[in-house]
C-alpha cells in the first residue's frame, strides 16, 4: 500500500555495529522486525526478493570515502531507490568485560578500518597491545565479550549489547568521523519533496563521445542545480568504461531537476535513477542550508517562464 512505512527491515550486520546503531535511528524500524544480513549484495537482494521491505547499507565514510561494493551494487541488478539517509558520527569505545582496566588489556580486537582510524589513540594509550583483526565491530565485542581478547574496539551499541565495560569512548583519531547510510527499497513513488531533498543518479557516458562528462555536468550547471557529489565506477565491461554515480540537490518533482533528467536521458548512454529523498539534517540550528539557485534558475523563475510561454502559445502577448 503506498505510504505505509516498512515493517521488515535488513541491514549489514552483523549485530552491534554502525550499521544497526544507524538503523535503530528511524522510528519505523524501532517498531518493525530488523535482520542482520552477512555483506551489501545479501542485504539488497533480501530486498529485489520481497524478503524484507528496506534494507540499509552503508554509502560512504568521511574518512574512507565511498563504499564501493554498495555503489556497485546499486548499479546493477534489478533497480532499487533510496528512501532515506542516515549520517551517523562514528564513534568508536574500548570495552571490556566489567572487572578490567586499561592497564590489563594485552589483546585488542577489532575491524582493520576501526583499528586504522584509532591507530593514534593505540600508539599512545596502549602502545604494547596485540591487535587481532577480526571480520566486524560487532564480532570484536563478541570476542571481548568470550574472553578471546582483552578488549575490543567496537560500536558503543556493540558495548552494551555484549555488557562489556567502555574504558575509554571517543578514541577515534577523527572525532568528526561521520558514516552515511542509504535506506533501500523496491521502487515506488519517492518520498513528497520537502525543500532540501537530494537525489542520486548513475550516469553511464558515451564512452565514444568527445566531452561526454562535461555534457552531463553543464545539463545540471545551466539549471542551477548544485552537485554535492560524484564518484567513478568501473563497469567491468572494458578498461576505461566507467559509471558515474551523482548526488545533486533538488526533487524530481521539481521542474529544475525534473528538465535536468529530461537532459541527461538525451546526452547519456544510460540514466539510472537511485532516488530523490530528504537531506539528512542534524538538527534544526545546525543543519546547512541548501545552496540557492542563482537568480533566473530558481524553481519559482522556471514556473513564471512555463506560464509566459503557455500565454504565447495561446496567443497572449500582452
Amino acid at each position: 500500500m503506498p505510504g505505509t512505512p516498512p515493517t521488515r527491515y535488513v541491514y549489514l550486520g552483523p549485530e552491534g555495529t554502525f550499521a544497526e546503531q544507524a538503523l535503530r535511528t528511524v522510528p519505523a524500524a524501532e517498531r518493525g522486525s530488523r535482520t542482520p544480513a552477512r555483506s551489501v549484495g545479501e542485504a539488497l537482494d533480501s530486498v529485489r526478493a520481497g524478503d524484507a521491505d528496506a534494507a540499509l547499507v552503508p554509502l560512504e565514510n568521511s574518512i574512507g570515502g565511498a563504499v564501493g561494493v554498495t555503489l556497485d551494487e546499486m548499479a546493477e541488478g534489478e533497480p532499487l531507490v533510496i528512501t532515506r539517509e542516515v549520517i551517523l558520527p562514528v564513534e568508536f569505545v574500548l570495552a571490556a568485560r566489567p572487572g578490567a582496566s586499561l592497564a590489563e588489556v594485552r589483546s585488542v580486537a577489532a575491524h582493520p578500518q576501526a583499528s586504522t582510524q584509532c591507530r593514534n589513540w593505540l600508539r599512545d594509550h596502549l602502545p604494547d597491545a596485540t591487535v587481532v583483526d577480526v571480520l566486524s565491530n560487532g564480532a570484536a565485542a563478541a570476542g571481548a565479550a568470550a574472553g578471546e581478547h582483552d578488549a575490543a574496539i567496537c560500536a558503543p551499541i556493540g558495548a552494551s549489547r555484549h555488557r562489556l565495560t567502555v574504558l575509554a569512548d571517543k578514541i577515534a583519531d577523527h572525532p568528526d568521523a561521520v558514516t552515511r547510510f542509504a535506506l533501500v527499497s523496491r521502487p515506488g513513488p519517492p518520498p513528497p519533496p520537502t525543500g532540501d531533498d537530494v537525489t542520486s543518479l548513475a550516469v553511464y557516458i558515451a564512452h565514444d563521445r568527445v566531452g561526454a562528462l562535461l555534457s552531463v555536468l553543464t545539463e545540471l550547471a545551466v539549471r542551477g542545480i548544485n552537485l554535492t557529489r560524484i564518484e567513478s565506477r568501473p563497469t567491468g565491461e572494458a578498461l576505461g568504461r566507467y559509471v558515474f554515480f551523482l548526488d545533486c540537490t533538488g526533487h524530481v518533482a521539481d521542474v529544475r531537476l525534473g528538465e535536468a533528467l529530461q537532459g541527461l536521458r538525451r546526452v547519456c548512454a544510460d540514466v539510472r535513477f537511485l532516488g530523490s529523498y530528504p537531506r539528512h539534517r542534524w538538527s534544526e540550528a545546525a543543519a546547512e542550508r541548501p545552496v540557492p539557485a542563482p537568480a533566473g534558475l530558481s524553481d519559482a523563475d522556471y514556473a513564471d517562464a512555463a506560464a509566459w510561454l503557455a500565454r504565447l502559445r495561446a496567443g497572449e502577448l500582452s
